[in-house]
């Protein structure tokens, strides 16, 4: 397979390097060149790698070079429009051929008296040179040639009356086509506000057109430049409305929506224009009173019934209406008199689209406003007499429109309350972080105060004790704890604040399991009462003894053990964190032994093993010991070898295999001695290409098995061996020769 696509990569380049040669030496005739040009662009089109050779072997610029010098105007047309069809296949002959010298010459052919012909392949050239490429845009600019291209978007075309029939006529127009789609990606992909603010001096012309001609033909392209040149520039947006662009446009949507009752075509022409009404006043909104006028949103929802379209269509036609709707009253009210309401909540229940829900809800939240004034009264909204006795018509005529009233109503009732839900959590997530603040002051007051008594009474130890735990169940009773989650983490904070280290330390040792809580932000306190009444009875003797007096000699102390003392710090943030978090109502009943097993000297192996055996793990260790459990089963199975696991490294393996093994002997390649013509191909290679025996090897068809260094090697003895090497230089000659 690797042969084949061999080959016919090695034929390819033969054929492009016989084709440009015949271009070299063919410069008398016309048809010759003519025919090599459309075979080197058949032969670009079929092979990406094509259009990248040709342009390493000189070919493109011999072709640019081409189509400017030659006298004969079908080599000229057929130079460009193989230029252009390889800089459309390869990103990289496009930014060579995009030149401000190219463009020049592109110019002076549209401005001088050529031929039709030649006029669409250098806007061709034109288009492609500059589309997705922000260089080619500036480069048509600042070379004139969109000024040339502006020009001929006036006069290519002269007559309103179009009659695509007529050769000549039809000629005309693809010329101005191609031209309305070379402007369109000027301005656009990417956006240029330079070229928009020079291309919208066209705005005046395109409205005279949209006047006198609606033929699809016209409407199309005029509707795309008008539509690329508005997007996303609020200027060009102002100056077309000024112009009266909007009015145009209204008026083809009207003309073409009473047609579409009777012809297909109309319907989809008239989502055309609509797509570019909608990028006029996206982003202006207060246009929609020029299309309050024309009635525009009654005429869009009579589209939309359209049963041709299809979800896309349909989506472009809500989001203008949402467009329309945003900022003017005048077609909120429009919406509402033609039965509009119902029509958004039909879409929103019955439709799967999603990007029809939302903008039907787009179009409900816009007409919020205007409904809550016509559901209170008829008479508060602020329209005239004649206006309210159509609504007064409309609503005995409909009798079912309270049941659509009554559904748009529970919709943004719905929507209201999931606002206040979403206000309501913010504020109780704010309560709870502040409960749990003045929580935490308030317990780390209470055992200092209780501490500092403590040491004041220290000749009265045990009945301290007592009195201290009746004083911390009354705290409790007050209901001090029952304001935030509580938790296991939260409670060592406390007594990790109070507590002597070596006090801590051997409570730790006598009571190894102190206490196991479960509960949540809405559960009683009940388990933490008792909880506290057995640890303060189990650590009375240690929790609240007097610390032990050092000496001031001693230089030397033991070191610090205890693990709760040493993840202090550790501890203080978990909890902080965990706490603040809304899940705050979930609380861990274990920790993970990963987390709080510091005491051990730690390493990849036993940190491992650790958490295997851990049957809490936390989130972050789960997901560690899962990726190692994959990573495993994954080596696992590259290791097998004949059907056995190999547990040692492959090297050590190999090793092993061959000191027991020591009569076994390695197989080798068989050996293939070089023939007369690998031998040719190997002189040709180097003198082509140097020492580069990769490429040698691609590039010239060697015996199956071959590999770059048997080429390098096979080359050294033939150049060290004088009559091999004479031999073999006589033979490339006369290879050369025959050549």
């Amino acid at each position: 397979m690797e042969s084949e696509d061999t080959k016919k990569t090695q034929e390819m380049k033969t054929d492009l390097n016989l084709l440009l040669e015949c271009l070299k030496y063919q410069m008398d005739n016309a048809v010759s060149q003519k025919e090599a040009l459309v075979t080197i662009h058949s032969i670009c089109q079929q092979n990406s790698n094509a259009s990248v050779y040709f342009r390493e072997i000189g070919g493109l610029m011999f072709v640019k070079n081409l189509a400017k010098s030659s006298e004969h105007s079908m080599v000229k047309e057929a130079a460009l429009y193989t230029l252009g069809a390889i800089a459309e296949k390869n990103v990289y002959c496009q930014q060579t051929l995009c030149t401000s010298e190219l463009f020049e010459d592109l110019t002076w052919f549209l401005s001088n008296d050529s031929n039709i012909n030649l006029k669409r392949m250098s806007v061709y050239v034109i288009l492609v040179l500059v589309s997705n490429n922000r260089t080619g845009q500036t480069l048509v600019r600042e070379t004139g040639c969109i000024t040339v291209l502006s020009r001929l978007f006036r006069t290519v075309i002269s007559k309103y009356e179009l009659d695509l029939s007529d050769k000549n006529v039809f000629q005309s127009y693809q010329l101005w086509s191609s031209v309305c789609s070379t402007l369109c990606v000027c301005v656009n992909n990417p956006q240029n506000d330079e070229n928009q603010m020079f291309c919208c001096s066209l705005f005046p012309h395109a409205n005279e057109w949209l006047k006198n001609c609606m033929k699809p033909e016209i409407i199309r392209p005029i509707c795309s430049f008008i539509g690329l040149t508005l997007a996303n520039n609020t200027y060009v947006q102002k100056y077309f409305v000024s112009v009266g662009g909007l009015d145009v446009l209204s008026q083809v949507l009207v003309q073409l929506e009473s047609d579409s009752h009777e012809t297909l075509s109309s319907a989809k022409l008239a989502v055309v224009v609509t797509k570019t009404v909608d990028a006029c006043i996206a982003d202006n909104p207060t246009f929609g009173i020029v299309l309050s006028k024309y009635h525009i949103v009654s005429k869009l929802l009579a589209l939309l019934l359209h049963e041709s379209l299809d979800s896309g269509e349909k989506f472009s036609i809500m989001l203008t209406l949402g467009h329309c709707t945003e900022d003017c009253e005048e077609n909120q009210y429009d919406l509402f008199k033609n039965n509009g309401l119902p029509l958004m909540i039909q879409a929103l229940t019955e439709s799967q689209n999603e990007e029809l829900n939302k903008a039907a809800t787009f179009v409900l939240h816009n007409c919020k406003k205007i409904t809550e004034k016509l559901s209170l009264s008829l008479g508060e909204y602020p329209f005239d007499e004649n206006e309210t006795q159509q609504l007064k018509d409309i609503n005995v005529k409909e009798k079912n429109l309270e049941e659509h009233w009554r559904k748009a109503k529970e919709i943004l009732h719905r929507i209201e309350q999931l606002e206040r839900e979403g206000n309501e959590e913010e504020i109780q997530r704010e309560n709870c972080q502040g409960n749990i603040s003045s929580m935490n002051m308030s317990i780390q007051n209470t055992w200092k105060h209780l501490h500092a008594d403590h040491i004041g009474r220290a000749t009265k130890a045990e009945d301290e004790d007592k009195s201290h735990s009746r004083q911390f169940q009354s705290y409790k009773s007050h209901g001090v704890m029952s304001k935030a989650c509580t938790n296991d983490d939260q409670m060592k904070t406390p007594l990790k604040s109070a507590n002597p280290v070596h006090a801590c330390y051997r409570e730790s040792e006598q009571n190894k399991s102190l206490y196991k809580a479960k509960s949540s932000c809405n559960q009683n306190l009940r388990e933490e009462t008792t909880f506290e009444k057995n640890f303060i009875s189990q650590s009375s003797d240690h929790v609240f003894k007097h610390p032990v007096h050092i000496a001031k000699n001693i230089k030397q102390q033991l070191p610090v053990t205890d693990p709760f003392t040493l993840c202090s710090d550790i501890i203080n943030k978990e909890v902080v964190s965990f706490l603040a978090t809304p899940s705050c109502s979930k609380m861990l009943t274990y920790r993970c032994s990963g987390c709080i097993a510091v005491e051990k000297s730690l390493n990849s192996r036993n940190f491992s093993k650790l958490l295997h055996s851990c049957p809490y793990q936390c989130d972050r260790h789960k997901v560690i010991v899962e990726a190692e459990d994959r990573y495993k089963s994954e080596l696992r199975k590259l290791l097998i070898c004949n059907k056995k696991i190999l547990l040692t490294p492959r090297r050590r393996q190999r090793l092993s295999n061959e000191s027991t093994t020591p009569g076994r002997i390695k197989k080798r390649r068989v050996r293939k001695n070089f023939t007369e013509e690998e031998v040719n191909y190997l002189f040709n290679g180097v003198k082509k290409m140097g020492n580069h025996w990769n490429s040698i090897l691609w590039s010239f068809p060697f015996q199956q098995g071959r590999k770059a260094v048997d080429l390098a090697h096979k080359y050294r003895k033939l150049t060290n061996s004088p009559m091999c090497a004479a031999s073999s230089l006589e033979e490339d000659c006369q290879f050369s020769l025959d050549f």
